[in-house]
């Protein structure tokens, strides 16, 4: 029943329809938010944490009585690497637990007319088959050292489909695969790996460093997408897909870590050699999202890897190395 009311849900929205981007100063909400200002959305509902804390419900509630939003994009959500993830385990999946359930449960009680949940990659089992499909989810253990992120997520996703299955309420799901882009974060200890290889080889380039060792083999597979492509593929979502299931969104192009590595010491213009320590540890062999379902609706991504790159060094200049002066 779920997937037939879904079908009839699906519609074009007004573009001068309040839309609530909750998360929209993070690497995806702000992502969503230049977008739909591309695209002509006139009426965007944008809150920080010091004016709407997500965690506390009759906030939420209060917000959702007062402002009446159409459609909700919820990219917010509390982020962080494996070390920040083994520390706070309970902040972990509390805080995010709280967010998605009041905002998913308030946007219901007052009327939005469909709602956009996004997850992670890391809701898949550890040892998912490659590439991952949609229907991989919950077959397996999780990867351990970020579990309590990853079951929030999952969490999130059949809330969304609970809420379909009783309510014929039009909530959906999307997964994104590794992302970067514009106001990524480029912390030295807290980044992931391609925005910590960009800022390594920048600030070797700018000290006049021989060398750049990079942990592993540099053999691992992974699959990036330009974050300006995910929020491309939000919107498409929000306005053409309804449906019980969770959907992919990646890109569908895998590069070892060692191509990566080239490729950001080329587009860096850092002169020197690279090294790689193997004694480090490599991670997962292969990760790659199938993001056949997302391409048969009709979207595909549009930034290339090189591209995308450039852009992003270009914005790191602009905003990390500026702000540092």
């Amino acid at each position: 029943m779920a997937e037939t009311i879904g079908s009839e849900m699906s519609s074009i929205p007004d573009k001068s329809a309040k839309v609530f981007v909750a998360g929209h100063r993070g690497l995806v909400g702000s992502a969503i938010v230049r977008k739909l200002h591309q695209l002509g959305y006139t009426n965007l509902l944008l809150r920080t944490h010091a004016e709407l804390d997500l965690t506390r419900q009759a906030d939420v509630e209060s917000f959702f009585a007062q402002e009446k939003p159409v459609h909700v994009i919820l990219a917010a959500a509390k982020v962080g690497g494996i070390h920040a993830n083994n520390t706070y385990p309970a902040d972990f999946i509390a805080v995010n637990l709280q967010i998605q359930t009041n905002v998913i449960h308030s946007a219901y009680l007052h009327g939005v007319k469909k709602l956009l949940f996004l997850g992670s990659s890391c809701i898949y089992p550890k040892f998912a088959p490659q590439p991952i499909p949609e229907s991989a989810l919950l077959t397996g253990p999780l990867e351990p050292t970020n579990e309590w992120y990853a079951i929030a997520k999952i969490a999130g996703i059949k809330t969304c489909q609970a809420y379909r299955i009783q309510h014929q309420w039009d909530a959906i799901s999307g997964m994104p695969t590794n992302l970067y882009g514009p106001n990524d974060n480029f912390h030295p200890q807290n980044s992931h790996v391609l925005p910590a290889l960009m800022r390594r080889f920048h600030e070797a380039k700018v000290s006049g460093a021989e060398e750049v060792v990079v942990w592993g083999s540099g053999s691992p597979l992974r699959e990036f997408l330009h974050v300006d492509d995910l929020a491309d593929a939000c919107v498409f979502l929000l306005e053409r897909y309804s449906g019980l299931e969770h959907v992919n969104i990646g890109s569908g192009q895998e590069v070892t870590i060692k191509e990566l590595a080239e490729l950001v010491k080329e587009v860096v213009g850092f002169e020197g050699k690279l090294g790689w320590d193997s004694t480090k540890p490599d991670g997962t062999p292969r990760k790659l999202m199938d993001s056949s379902k997302l391409a048969s609706l009709g979207w595909t991504p549009k930034v290339s890897l090189r591209d995308g790159l450039r852009q992003t060094y270009e914005w790191y200049l602009e905003n990390v190395c500026a702000a540092s002066k």
